[in-house]
Parts: structure tokens; sequence; C-alpha cells
């Protein structure tokens, strides 16, 4: 077992952090690329870690080209963090992109779109209905 202040530990949970956070962003394209198109949820990642990155920094190094996105700049940069970091990137990424998201197409399509796929993962903060 490893001891759980060691490099190796802190690594493994980096890894896991971002495979999550990855898996979560796969999803949430997958729901949004009919009706955006393979572009526009680009451009709205991209967006996102700008926006995002000025609190976290590590996320303006996930900043890729391609289309359809590959997620593979996040998850090394994500990987490069402590794993409560990368937890909070990841975290703000998400509420910055579903913010963006609202303003670009409106809360309800947003809510019908992502459902519950938006909401921040590792924090454990509650999700907050804004459209009241």
């Amino acid at each position: 077992m490893i001891p759980p202040h060691s490099t190796e530990a802190t690594d493994d949970r980096a890894q896991m952090v971002a495979d999550a956070a990855v898996a979560r962003w796969e999803s949430m394209v997958d729901a949004l690329t009919p009706v955006l198109g393979q572009r526009g949820v680009a451009a709205l990642y991209r967006r996102t870690l700008n926006v995002a990155g000025r609190a976290h920094p590590c996320l303006l190094l996930a900043h890729e080209d391609t289309e359809p996105i590959r997620f593979d700049q996040l998850r090394k940069a994500l990987r490069k963090q402590p794993a409560d970091q990368a937890a909070a990137a990841t975290d703000a990424s998400i509420q910055t992109f579903h913010e963006l998201l609202n303003n670009l197409i409106g809360i309800p399509l947003t809510q019908r779109l992502l459902g519950g796929l938006w909401s921040p993962i590792y924090s454990g903060s509650p999700v907050q209905d804004r459209s009241k």
C-alpha cells in the first residue's frame, strides 16, 4: 500500500481526477455536439479554458486546436497538478462552461441538454437552480 503522503499516491489521485474530468467533459461534448456542432462545442470549451484559467492557470495549458476535442492536453495538465488543485480546476472549468452555455442558449435548454452532467464533481458544492 502507498502511504497517503507519498508522491506516488498524489500522482495516482491526480491521475484519477484527470481521468474522471475527461470522462465528464466527453459526456458533455457528446450531449452538446448534435445541437452546437463540433466547432461550436470546441469554441465554447476553449473560451471556458481561457476564463477559468485566470484562477486555475493549469487550464491554460489544456488548449487544443483539434475538432473534435480529444482532451489530451486537459488530461496532461491535470495530471501534473496535486489532486486537490486538479479537482478545483475541474470544478471551475465545468462551472464556467455551464455559465457560458447558459448565456449562449439559455438555462432551460442547458438543463434539458446536460441534466446533471455539469455539476461540480469534486468540491461537493450543491447544484444551484438559477431559473428562479
